[in-house]
C-alpha cells in the first residue's frame, strides 16, 4: 500500500515521498484497521515536517489527522466494520491503511460529509483548549474581551463562531482589509480590525469600548505576539498556539512585572497526553461543534494523493480560506 513519508527534515515539497510500504498489522485487542479516505494538510503538519524528521534516513510516517472506514476490528472493540471514523495521532496517518487504538478514533455520523470528517478533531479540539485556557481569566464570559489574531484561519473562524454561541465577546484581527471585509460579512456582530491600517491598535481599543481586554489568542508569535501584549489590560494573558513567525517574541521584563501580564503556549500535541476521560469528552464536543458549525469547516481545495505536492504547496499559501484536503483511493496511483 502507499504511504507518505519523510527521510529528513526540510521543505515539505522537497522531503515528502509517496512510497510502497507493508500493509499494517492485523488489529489486536482494542484496535481497528482503517482504510483512509481523506486527510487534511494542516499548517502544523508542514511545520513538523520542516523542523523534525528521522536522523537515520529511514522513512518515517507523517500526518496527524484523517478520516476513513473501519475494515477490521480486533477483539473487544465495539465499533463495527464499515463504520466511518475520524482519527488523530501525532504522526503516520497519511497512508492508505492504518491500525490504531479504537480509543483514538471517533465514529462519524452519516450527516457529516467526508470534508467535515477530515477536519473533525484537530481544529475543534484546539478551539476547546483555547476556550478553556481563556476562561481562566475571571472577566472572560462577563465584561472581558478576547482578541482573536489571525481570525480568518480555520481555527480562528471556529473560535469566533463558538465564542458567539457561548456569549463570549471577541475582536477579530486579520492582516488585510480584504480579509476583514470577508469576516465582517460572515460574522456581522463581531468587530474585526485589519493590521493593514496604521492605527489598528487604537481601532482595537475603540472596538473594546472600555471593556477590559483580557486575553489574546495568537497562532503567529514573534512581533505579532508582542503587539498583542501591548493591548492587554493589567492581568491579561497572551496564549500562543502557533509558530508562523520566524522571529522570537521581543519581550522586556517590565512588560510582565509592571502590568502583571502573562504569556503561555499550547498545542494539540499536548492533548495527546490528556486523560482518557478528557479525550472522550473532547471528542464528543468536537462532534457537537461539527454538527453546529459545519458551515465554518471551509475547504480551499481537494487533491488526489498522487498530487500531494500541489496540495502541500496550496496549504502553505497565505490568504486561502479553508483546509486543503487530500483524497485517498486505494489502488489508484493517479
Amino acid at each position: 500500500m502507499r504511504a507518505v513519508v519523510q527521510r529528513r527534515a526540510g521543505d515539505p515539497a522537497d522531503v515528502l515521498e509517496i512510497v510502497d510500504v507493508d500493509s499494517p498489522p492485523a488489529p489486536g485487542p482494542g484496535q481497528v484497521t482503517v482504510a483512509v479516505t481523506m486527510f487534511p494538510v494542516h499548517p502544523g503538519d508542514l511545520q513538523m515536517i520542516a523542523t523534525s524528521g528521522p536522523g537515520d534516513g529511514r522513512p518515517a510516517g507523517v500526518g496527524a489527522e484523517a478520516t476513513g472506514v473501519v475494515v477490521t476490528a480486533g477483539p473487544g472493540v465495539l465499533i463495527s466494520v464499515g463504520t466511518r471514523v475520524s482519527m488523530f495521532m501525532l504522526g503516520g496517518l497519511w497512508r492508505e491503511r492504518v491500525t490504531v487504538s479504537a480509543a483514538d478514533v471517533v465514529p462519524v455520523p452519516d450527516s457529516l460529509s467526508d470534508e467535515v470528517a477530515a477536519q473533525l478533531l484537530i481544529n475543534p479540539i484546539t478551539v476547546l483548549m483555547l476556550r478553556r485556557a481563556a476562561q481562566r481569566h475571571v472577566s472572560v464570559g462577563f465584561d472581558g474581551v478576547i482578541l482573536n489574531n489571525a481570525a480568518a484561519s480555520s481555527v480562528g473562524r471556529l473560535f469566533t463562531a463558538g465564542a458567539a454561541h457561548h456569549h463570549i465577546d471577541t475582536i477579530s484581527i486579520v492582516r488585510s482589509d480584504a480579509r476583514a471585509e470577508q469576516l465582517a460579512q460572515r460574522f456581522p456582530d463581531v468587530p474585526v480590525v485589519s493590521t493593514q491600517s496604521a492605527d489598528w491598535q487604537q481601532r482595537v481599543r475603540d472596538a473594546a469600548g472600555g471593556r477590559p481586554i483580557a486575553v489574546a489568542l495568537d497562532p503567529v508569535g514573534g512581533n505579532a505576539a508582542a503587539d498583542l501584549l501591548s493591548l492587554l489590560d493589567p492581568g491579561g494573558s497572551v496564549i500562543v498556539y502557533g509558530l508562523m513567525a520566524p522571529e522570537p517574541i521581543p519581550l522586556h521584563a517590565g512588560t510582565l512585572v509592571h502590568r502583571d501580564l502573562n504569556i503561555s503556549g499550547l498545542n494539540i500535541g499536548r492533548w495527546a497526553g490528556a486523560s482518557a476521560e478528557q479525550r472522550r469528552s473532547d471528542m464528543a464536543s468536537a462532534l457537537a461543534i461539527a454538527h453546529g458549525l459545519a458551515a465554518h469547516f471551509d475547504v480551499a481545495a481537494t487533491y488526489p494523493l498522487g498530487d500531494l505536492r500541489s496540495a502541500v504547496a496550496h496549504a502553505a499559501q497565505s490568504g486561502k480560506t479553508g483546509a486543503v484536503l487530500v483524497r485517498v483511493t486505494e489502488g489508484d496511483a493517479s
